[in-house]
């Protein structure tokens, strides 16, 4: 197998009665269902139909609700040699606007999507000049007026297979063009890491417009010939225990989510919301990625499904990004997750010192486990590009088949981001992350983007480390709430935290008070003066479709005044708390 269409093609031929998809209704019961053999059909006759369009060897934008049209569509765009650019369906204006951007960087004005999503596009959206010019072509309708297309030749595997997009924080998002190499060669690095049994089921939430979602909901149980069952996103986030619930009662073995996800999990079942959580001792990889993975959260979470069999092998952190098709490195499934203990001040200056829990200083860091296969990871001084040893802080660069080729139309952008070159005769093209970490027993921490961290007197300060404090700060907050980045006034730079509170938390002891909590908490751990704490109404902050919070995103809302205007009063340094920053 070469590439995706090889593999359905052979599914279809060796199980083609075998059921492949299922989407659960609510998230609970199972509504419609794929097998090989009509998710085959399915796909050839939508190949077919975009090759009499005139879209082979072309792109389009692919803007689909939860469900299997989605995997019917993706799956015939990779046969008809269509470049598919998934997207969320747009539920706000800035949606449309950002659909139109990325079908113009796309270089198309194809969309593709169900029937009842374009006349809701239509309906709401119509007046707006970005939808003028866009053909929304509905997958899940016959075509009024059929035209017998010819069916390209087969996709190769350096072919793009996809365009993904990046969130697209401060500026355009950008095109990764993913080919079909890079996929297969993801998926069997994954399938090494953390392998697919004949007996295999994955269960996933996550939107598969979004990379992690893709991959593991679609790409690998189609490779592993396995199930999948799906649920919709807010199936899980109205109500997390659905998602365990799913994976008790149809046997799942693979799943995976961001961290804040395994939080509500945990404070689902302290709060009495998981006692409908069956039988979990088939899950054995339940991956953990796209933030930094907590200590916390992973202890919170195993001890809290202990008894409903979950091991704590099962869990295992990994680190990825679209650059690199997903998965960059994971922990394997056969040793529980790794903690390594250092002391914050040194980490601070770039230097990694490993010391007891218990001392005074000690930061808890989980492992990102180790690359497999082909793929390799090295930690580079950003400046310099000379390779940094094990046990300093530095830019992590990847390289291996898994990297994808560049941005769409982005030759110099891709160049510099693609095809880094470490100095020191090494002369193999690097991806460079924009991440940063270090390499510690052969094992991956990140510490934080390169772009956020927050430089205080010569010292790195990581922003979620600061929102972590900040968030345990107030209690019943939800998980991945807050958001901390500086600005600078034209004097000095200055410490922003922005948290999304509800009203129950606001109202005891009040918005003053919790600012207040919140500064002490930030100067006490950091030795930092947060010099503005704002509060936010829940959802309030911009986030990449994982649900990862975007610091950026939220900096630029925040000069723009956007954030001032959602805000429960506003503080300025003085009621944040006064402190002598160290």
């Amino acid at each position: 197998m070469r590439t995706l269409p090889d593999a359905l093609r052979l599914r279809s031929a060796k199980q083609p009665d075998e059921t492949a998809y299922v989407f659960l209704r609510d998230g609970e019961e199972p509504g419609s269902a794929l097998t090989y053999r009509a998710l085959h059909e399915a796909a050839r006759a939508r190949a077919a139909r975009f090759a009499a369009a005139g879209l082979s060897g072309g792109r389009a934008v692919l803007t689909y609700p939860s469900g299997l049209e989605f995997v019917r569509t993706l799956l015939g765009c990779m046969d008809g040699r269509v470049a598919g650019a998934p997207v969320q369906v747009p539920r706000r204006r800035e949606d449309v606007r950002r659909l139109r951007r990325i079908a113009d960087d796309a270089g198309t004005t194809t969309v593709l999507t169900t029937a009842e999503v374009r006349a809701e596009l239509y309906e709401r959206f119509g007046d707006l000049p970005e939808l003028a010019g866009l053909t929304l072509l509905a997958t899940d309708v016959p075509d009024r007026d059929p035209k017998t297309g010819v069916l390209p030749e087969p996709p190769g595997p350096e072919d793009i297979a996809l365009l993904q997009y990046t969130s697209g924080s401060t500026g355009d998002p950008k095109g990764v063009m993913v080919s079909h190499a890079n996929f297969l060669a993801n998926v069997v690095e994954t399938d090494e890491l953390w392998p697919c049994e004949p007996d295999g089921t994955v269960v996933n939430w996550l939107p598969l417009f979004h990379d992690m979602g893709m991959l593991f909901g679609v790409v690998l149980p189609l490779w592993s010939g396995i199930p999948s069952y799906l649920m919709a996103p807010e199936s899980f986030i109205r109500r997390p225990a659905r998602w365990l619930e799913a994976i008790a009662r149809f046997g799942g073995t693979h799943a995976a989510a961001p961290s804040f996800a395994y939080e509500l999990c945990a404070r689902a079942a302290a709060e009495g919301a998981t006692s409908g959580v069956g039988d979990l001792s088939r899950w054995r990889v339940a991956a953990n990625g796209a933030e930094p993975v907590r200590r916390r959260t992973i202890e919170a979470f195993t001890a809290a499904f202990a008894p409903h069999g979950f091991r704590p092998a099962a869990m295992c952190p990994g680190y990825g990004l679209a650059e690199n098709t997903l998965k960059a490195t994971g922990d394997r499934q056969d040793r529980e997750p790794t903690v390594l203990w250092v002391d914050a001040e040194a980490l601070r200056e770039g230097a990694v010192r490993p010391v007891a829990r218990t001392a005074g200083d000690a930061l808890a860091l989980v492992s990102s486990g180790s690359a497999v296969g082909t793929t390799r990871v090295r930690i580079v001084d950003p400046d310099s590009r000379l390779p940094r040893p094990p046990g300093e802080v530095g830019e992590i660069w990847v390289d291996g088949p898994c990297v994808a080729a560049g941005y769409r139309g982005r030759p110099e952008e891709s160049e510099a981001t693609f095809r880094a070159r470490v100095e020191g005769g090494d002369a193999r093209p690097h991806l460079r992350t924009g991440d940063l970490g270090f390499l510690y027993a052969g094992d991956l921490y990140v510490t934080g983007r390169l772009k956020d961290v927050i430089i205080r007197k010569g010292r790195n300060h990581y922003p979620q480390d600061i929102e972590l404090s900040a968030e345990r700060a107030v209690p019943g907050l939800h998980p991945n709430c807050a958001a901390a980045f500086s600005v600078d006034d034209g004097a000095r730079e200055r410490l922003v935290v922005v948290l999304e509170a509800d009203g129950r938390v606001l109202r005891s002891p009040g918005a003053d008070a919790l600012r207040e909590r919140i500064g002490a908490a930030v100067r006490e751990d950091h030795r930092l003066t947060a010099d503005e704490v704002l509060l936010v109404r829940r959802g309030a902050l911009s986030r990449t479709s994982s649900g990862k919070v975007q610091r950026r995103a939220c900096r630029a809302r925040y000069l723009s005044g956007d954030l001032a205007a959602l805000a429960a009063g506003r503080t300025p340094a003085s009621a944040a708390g006064r402190g002598r920053e160290a």
